[in-house]
């Protein structure tokens, strides 16, 4: 979609935005996560050369070797419209139904004493945990989760699959062993 497809809808997005809000930048097959500060500012943990904002990922920028992170996403303050490029934006503070936000003032300071920290995981530190740690002082993104959860589904399915595979596969040998006979 073209940029000016949302733009009205962002303009008005961006009008009711206030300090201290979580804004998710719907990239399509995932979402990009930002705090709001006030004047069309946002702060929020992007990639290094552009790596990922606009939906562009390099593959040796999405995952870490055994938890080991790289310099390749900072903490930085940038116009909300260098950010949106051309996706649709929504004010999300919804993971207030199960934690409490901070003052604003306390979530923009947060944010702000964050500037220039380097550091991205997918799993364990991407945009969204870094949103949700400023507002509420939990590391918690909901995307990540899910990821874990499929993984953890094929996990046990292939687990499963496996040791059903070895039973029959020793009902197997038993028949013939008896049939043998």
């Amino acid at each position: 979609m073209a940029a000016s497809t949302y733009h009205s809808h962002n303009r008005s997005v961006i009008r009711r935005a206030r300090a201290g809000d979580l804004l998710e930048f719907n990239r399509g097959w995932y979402s990009h996560w930002a705090v709001y500060i006030g004047n069309e500012e946002v702060v929020h943990l992007g990639g290094i050369d552009n790596d990922g904002i606009n939906g562009t990922l390099k593959s040796n920028h999405v995952f870490t070797i055994c938890g080991k992170t790289f310099n390749k996403a900072v903490v930085k303050k940038e116009n909300f419209w260098k950010v949106v490029f051309d996706s649709k934006v929504e004010i999300n503070n919804t993971k207030d139904k199960k934690c409490r936000p901070k003052p604003a003032h306390e979530i923009v300071r947060e944010a702000l004493s964050k500037l220039g920290e380097i550091g991205y995981n997918v799993l364990w530190n991407n945009c969204e945990h870094f949103a949700a740690f400023c507002r509420y002082g939990v590391n918690w993104s909901e995307q990540a989760n899910k990821a874990l959860t499929g993984i953890a589904a094929v996990g046990a399915t292939v687990v499963v699959g496996g040791i059903i595979r070895e039973l029959c596969k020793g009902r197997k040998e038993k028949t013939r062993k008896h049939l043998d006979f």
